[in-house]
């Protein structure tokens, strides 16, 4: 009994009983999937956009190469606008701020291409001293065949009231001690372009030509030996 008794006492230790399993439950939530859906996208959006690029370079490259023969069929030249003479007989700015003005041009217009025409559909020349318009006219429309110079004649004349700032006016009274006076005359032109049967779009030119004219005097001489031609600049955008 004794040595029952001391077993019962003593510490047990036995097999240990195993905790239960847990089980687990997949619970897809609202993104189930996502990281496949994702992928498919990307590629399609990298397919896609690779095409487009592609596309686009392609587009260009042809662009590129049809401009280049076009130059090389047409070679192009710039048309060129002078002003080959200018007759100024009046430019009096009185102190009620008006000017009296009487000036005559002479304008040349040369295409020098070889396969281009140009239409002239509207042409208007506006006269500004100081940056500041006295004067406009608009002046009629041709066709200018491929090869050739054309003459355009303009007058401004009469009166108009001007107001100057002080910069200005002492401008106005160095070119009156001079004789000679800075006056610029702006063409605004509506054009367009011919070659073959193939007409192009409405181009708007802008013509500025910076002129320096002599006042004549009664007698018909002018300062500094009269007025000398002069090459303008121009400019242009396309319109719809």
């Amino acid at each position: 009994m004794a040595d029952k008794q001391a077993q019962l006492n003593g510490a047990y230790y036995g097999p240990s009983i195993p905790p239960p399993t847990k089980k687990s439950y997949h619970r897809p939530g609202r993104g189930g999937g996502g990281g496949c859906f994702s992928c498919c996208c990307g590629c399609i959006f990298n397919c896609i956009f690779g095409i487009i690029c592609k596309l686009l370079t392609t587009i260009i490259i042809m662009v590129a190469i049809a401009a280049f023969l076009f130059w090389l069929i047409v070679r192009p030249n710039v048309v060129r606008f002078y002003v080959t003479d200018a007759t100024l007989t009046q430019f009096n700015f009185t102190n009620n701020n008006t000017l009296h003005y009487n000036l005559a041009l002479n304008i040349t217009i040369r295409n020098p291409n070889k396969r281009v025409g140009i239409y002239y559909d509207y042409i208007e020349a506006r006269a500004l001293y100081q940056d500041v318009r006295f004067d406009s006219q608009t002046l009629g429309t041709f066709f200018q065949h491929h090869k050739n110079t054309s003459v355009l004649n303009t007058a401004f004349k009469g009166q108009q009231v001007m107001i100057l700032g002080t910069d200005q006016t002492s401008e106005l009274n160095k070119d009156k001690s001079s004789g000679v006076y800075h006056i610029d005359v702006m063409l605004f032109l509506n054009v367009r372009f011919k070659m073959g049967l193939f007409k192009s779009g409405k181009v708007k030119p802008k013509i500025r030509c910076d002129l320096q004219v002599p006042l004549k005097s009664h007698n018909g001489t002018s300062p500094a030996g009269g007025f000398q031609t002069t090459e303008c600049g121009w400019e242009y955008r396309w319109i719809h």
